[in-house]
């Protein structure tokens, strides 16, 4: 008789595979908000009618994809939403070291986005979403422009907020006006030059040198929930990483 961890259910998955993608609906639909315990894992084994073997094959899993975080002597827990993932450990401005930047919002508008764009949110063909630009400036300078879409309806609570009313840090108003929690984010950096337009908010010449950071954010239930693009000025870059 195989091992109750490798036993398949109807969809095909091994059952500790479809406990795990249970338990995430769950965790994604609210029942655990970021931040809270789940239950014991002997609670959840008898809830789900199985062995604590394969109840904490599943819990593994969960906290391989990010979603949950076994503390030791504590207990599971639905990883914590992201607060921001700053974008200036990708360069270095002049100014004090920490300082949150300032966020202006120039617009937000209703449209299509570009078709790669749209794949990345998994919208339906013509489907809309929120554009946003915003401009973040240290001690008065401008320093990055920001160009983000935001899939709609999720995001329609923030359709009509006018620019002055949206807060520094987008993340935290995402989960409080709109219930979206980023629970993690991938990164892209590339490097080209500032058009015209783009120059001008940032009050450095056509054609300057500028770094590109792309990003993919995803929230507990692993949807693509923003894709944003950053520009910064390329002489200003600095990322360390260190290697062990």
């Amino acid at each position: 008789m195989p091992p109750v961890e490798a036993a398949l259910d109807h969809q095909g998955l091994s059952r500790y595979a479809a406990i795990a993608a249970e338990l995430r609906t769950r965790i994604a639909a609210g029942e655990w908000p970021p931040g809270t315990a789940l239950p014991s894992e002997q609670v959840l084994a008898a809830q789900q009618g199985v062995a604590m073997a394969t109840l904490r094959r599943a819990l593994e899993v969960l906290a391989a994809q990010g979603v949950v975080e076994r503390i030791h002597g504590r207990g599971t827990f639905v990883r914590a939403a992201m607060t921001g993932a700053p974008m200036l450990r990708f360069f270095r401005f002049g100014g004090a070291s920490g300082e949150v930047p300032a966020s202006r919002v120039l617009s937000r508008r209703k449209a299509t986005p570009p078709a790669e764009v749209a794949e990345q949110l998994a919208l339906e063909r013509g489907g809309a979403a929120l554009h946003v630009t915003r401009v973040r400036s240290l001690g008065g300078k401008p320093c990055l422009l920001e160009d983000l879409w935001l899939p709609l309806p999720l995001f329609a609570a923030l359709a009509d907020l006018p620019p002055a009313e949206w807060d520094t840090l987008f993340y935290p108003m995402y989960a409080q006006r709109c219930g979206v929690h980023v629970q993690r984010a991938t990164d892209t950096i590339a490097f080209g030059t500032l058009a015209a337009s783009e120059a001008a908010h940032l009050e450095l010449a056509p054609g300057h040198p500028c770094a590109r950071v792309g990003r993919r954010a995803f929230d507990v239930a692993g949807r693509c929930v923003e894709v944003r693009t950053t520009l910064g000025d390329a002489h200003a870059f600095h990322y360390t990483v260190q290697i062990t």
